[in-house]
Order: structure tokens, then sequence, then C-alpha cells
């Protein structure tokens, strides 16, 4: 009985070592196959794959976030108020820009007044003002464009009536000499913007420069 239980085990084992390796297939019997070949057909490139380190993935991602930033990176400017004799010679450097790149808006400057003091023709005699505001604590900025300068400014207004109230404050103060001066008269002409400029464009703004003289592009304000 034992002999013929350790036949059958052999047996056994026999049948399913024939069964794994595909011996019985002919017969029907045989275990399914897991391969899946079609994902072999759909690898692109599998021998361009290369392993890197931590540091060098972080370092490649990150200048992949900046390349595009850089690529992108513009700037706004603008021109000071031009009149319309200066915009139209403008036109001709402008011309040759791309189109969409520029535009000549209209804008408005509205008059401005000044709490003024001056001028000093004496350096010692500004000096001594600057002395004498401090020791009140009263704040002040130097006016040096003519025919204003060299002055002090004790404050900027876009209208009169609060230039003159400024004014009144001030002499309450101690303030004696100071006035109230009109420091610009209302402009209307064009200003040149520029929303855009990238590498490419400022290289070619030369020529634009050069038709606007001393007047140079800034950022702009808004």
């Amino acid at each position: 009985m034992l002999r013929l239980l350790v036949l059958l085990l052999v047996l056994a084992n026999g049948l399913y070592f024939a069964w794994t390796q595909g011996f019985l297939r002919e017969l029907g019997f045989a275990p399914q196959q897991q391969s899946e070949p079609q994902r072999m057909a759909q690898q692109i490139r599998p021998e361009s794959l290369r392993l890197i380190k931590p540091q060098e993935a972080r370092g490649e991602q990150q200048a992949a976030a900046q390349a595009p930033v850089a690529a992108a990176r513009t700037e706004c400017l603008q021109s000071p108020l031009l009149d319309e004799a200066q915009a139209t010679a403008l036109r001709t450097q402008l011309d040759a820009l791309p189109s969409g790149s520029w535009a000549l808006e209209p804008v408005s400057e509205g008059a401005r007044w000044m709490v003024y003091m001056g001028p000093y023709t004496a350096a010692d005699a500004l000096s001594k003002k600057q002395t004498e505001l401090r020791q009140i604590n009263v704040t002040f900025e130097l006016a040096e464009s003519a025919p204003l300068g060299p002055g002090l400014s004790l404050g900027n207004f876009v209208s009169q009536g609060a230039a003159n109230q400024r004014l009144d404050a001030l002499v309450q103060r101690g303030v004696r000499t100071a006035r109230v001066v009109q420091e610009r008269r209302e402009r209307r002409g064009q200003v040149l913007r520029l929303p855009a400029v990238d590498e490419t464009l400022r290289a070619r703004l030369g020529d634009v420069q050069t038709a606007l003289g001393e007047q140079l592009l800034v950022t702009c304000r808004n």
C-alpha cells in the first residue's frame, strides 16, 4: 500500500512538471501565458533611458522651469509727454518696429502747484534755510529745475487751493518766506508706449531713443 502511494506521488509530480513546462500543450493542457508581447511594441526608444541622481533631477527640473520664464520676460516702457511735432517726427522710426509692439496714446497732464522758497543764488543762504526748516521739523526737497532752482519745495499739489492750505499751515509753524507758485501748466500731447519689450525688441530701439533725444524711455507707470 505504501509503495502504491509513493508511486502515485511520483507520477503526480511528473505530470505537474510536464504541465508547467508546456509538454502537454498539444493535448490541451497548459498553464495560461502571462506575457504581453504587445507592450514591447509600444515602447519608444527604450535605449535612450538613463538613470540620474536625485541632485541632477532637481537641477534639470529647476532649469526647465526657469527657461520659459527667462525667454518670455518682457518690460513695459514709455516716453515722457511728447508734443505733436515730436510725435510726428518719431513715427518714421516706429514704423520700422513690429506691428502691434508700440502705440502713441493721447495724454493730458494737469497743472501743478508748489509751496516754494527761493531762489537762493548763494550756497550758504540755501544751506542756512535748510537748517532752519529742520529745526522746526518741516520737510522739504530741493527744487533745481529752471526757473525755480536752486530753491526748496515744501510740497507739490494738483490744485492751487490745496497749495494755499499747506502754506497757511506752514505759516502757523513759523515759515515766513514761502509762497505758492505754479510749477507746471496743463499740458496735452502723446506718450509712446511699448507694452512688451523683450531683448529682441530692445535691440531695435536705438533709433527711437535717438529721436527722443534727452527724453529717456522709462518703466510704465501703470
